[in-house]
């Protein structure tokens, strides 16, 4: 008789045991599956579906933060781009120097209306200067808001005569804007944008 109840109790311990492995087993289970069904929906969050054409194309989506540092780079390059890439033409000057003004504050203004008032546009008509420049570094900090930058760059004044080169380099800061427009598409301004060099390279300079 008390060995009947000690495999009773036996079977018991066994069947409580296997029942708590069994429920333990399903909690990771659930667990693992939850998991699994979290990250499948975070991919398909990322996922954007463009039409074009009438063919479904895909495109991934990534948050701004991991293309700051290609963005702040594009927008001061077009920055730079427009205020520096000229033509001996007033109005094509006064167009493309009025096209990096939306992308920065003030602080172009003053350079603008400093180089107009000592007469440098005037002299890049008179004599038939075209003038491009060519953006070799960008120093970026974007650690801390806003943004500082160095950028450096080689600038040609390209006459009947020849090309010269000069050394450009620039500094500044860059907020965030956080809204877009038509004449701003990345965002940003640069700010307390001021020309730290802006000198003759010596001949046969690479």
């Amino acid at each position: 008789m008390f060995s009947q109840f000690r495999n009773i109790d036996t079977a018991f311990r066994h069947i409580k045991t296997f029942s708590v492995a069994f429920l333990v087993a399903n909690v990771l289970l659930i667990g693992f599956g939850g998991y699994l069904f979290y990250k499948l929906t975070s991919e398909e969050r990322s996922r954007v579906y463009v039409l074009s054409n009438g063919k479904l194309l895909e495109a991934v989506s990534s948050d701004k933060k991991s293309n700051l540092e290609v963005e702040l780079r594009y927008h001061i390059k077009a920055f730079h781009g427009y205020f520096f890439n000229l033509i001996p033409d007033d109005k094509a000057i006064r167009e493309e120097v009025g096209k990096s003004l939306y992308l920065a504050d003030e602080s172009a203004k003053k350079q603008y209306d400093n180089l107009r008032e000592s007469g440098y546009y005037n002299n890049l008509i008179a004599a038939n200067i075209s003038q491009k420049i060519q953006v070799d570094s960008i120093m970026l900090d974007i650690d801390q808001l806003p943004y500082a930058f160095v950028c450096y760059a080689t600038q040609k004044l390209i006459r009947s005569s020849g090309t010269s080169l000069r050394r450009l380099v620039t500094r500044g800061f860059i907020r965030d804007l956080e809204k877009k427009t038509d004449h701003n598409s990345n965002g940003f301004l640069i700010e307390k944008w001021e020309i730290l060099e802006n000198v003759d390279q010596p001949s046969g300079y690479q």
